[in-house]
C-alpha cells in the first residue's frame, strides 16, 4: 500500500464503487482519507475480504480515518444515465459529502470524469494497490449489502440477502416467476434467454 499524499497538505481521497454488476438497487460508492501514517496488513480489496473481516475494517476505517462518506445512485437513475455514468456519479457524491476537500483523488478502474478542478487518476485494480481506495471499498461494499437486506426482507422472493441483486440463477428465476421489483433496473439484461424454469 501506497502513503496518501506526496504533497504537504495535500488530502488524497481513494474511491470505489459496488453493485455496478447487479440487477436490482443502487450503486453505491465511498470516498476515504486516510492519515498518512495508517497502515493495517489486512486491508484489501473487498471482494478478497469475508464479510466479518470487511465489518471489522469498517469499523476501524470509520475510526482512523481523516474523512470518510458513503452515497448511492438509484435504479431509476442508473436507467436514465447508464451503469458507467451512474458509478461516476456515486462517486462525486461521495466526495461532495466528505468533511475534508481533496486535494487528489484516486479512483479504482478505468473510467472517471473531472471532479471540479481537483487532480485526479485512475488505477486498474486500485483497490489492491491503494490503502485509501481499499478502504472506500469496503465501505461502499458492505453499506450496499446491508442496503440489499433490507430489500431483502420486502421482496423476499428474490433472495438478496444470498444474491445481494447479483444476476445469480435463483434471482434471474424469481425475476421470470414474480416479474422485476420496483428497484430493478429496466435497462438491464433481467432473464437469461438460455435459462428455462423446468431446468
Amino acid at each position: 500500500m501506497l502513503p496518501a499524499c506526496d504533497r504537504p497538505g495535500c488530502y488524497e481521497a481513494g474511491t470505489d464503487e459496488a453493485g455496478r454488476g447487479c440487477l436490482a438497487g443502487p450503486v453505491f460508492a465511498a470516498a476515504v482519507i486516510l492519515p498518512d501514517d495508517f497502515s493495517n496488513d489486512i486491508l484489501n480489496d473487498s471482494k478478497k475480504l469475508t464479510e466479518k473481516r470487511r465489518l471489522e475494517l469498517r469499523e476501524i476505517i470509520e475510526r482512523e480515518a481523516v474523512a470518510w462518506a458513503v452515497a448511492s445512485v438509484d435504479a431509476g437513475e442508473i436507467d436514465s444515465i447508464n451503469i458507467l455514468n451512474a458509478s461516476i456519479l456515486a462517486m462525486h457524491r461521495a466526495l461532495d459529502k466528505l468533511s475534508v476537500r481533496p486535494g487528489r483523488v484516486i479512483v479504482d478502474g478505468n473510467r472517471f470524469k473531472p471532479y471540479g478542478s481537483v487532480e485526479w487518476k485512475t488505477f486498474v485494480k486500485g483497490d489492491g494497490r491503494f490503502a485509501n481506495i481499499a478502504a472506500a471499498s469496503i465501505l461502499a461494499k458492505t453499506y450496499r449489502d446491508e442496503y440489499m437486506e433490507r430489500m431483502a426482507v420486502e421482496y423476499p422472493a428474490y433472495r438478496w440477502d444470498k444474491n445481494k441483486g447479483y444476476p445469480t440463477r435463483d434471482h434471474r428465476k424469481a425475476i421470470a416467476e414474480v416479474g422485476p421489483s420496483p428497484i430493478h433496473r429496466m435497462t438491464f439484461t433481467l432473464l437469461d434467454p438460455q435459462m428455462s424454469l423446468f431446468d
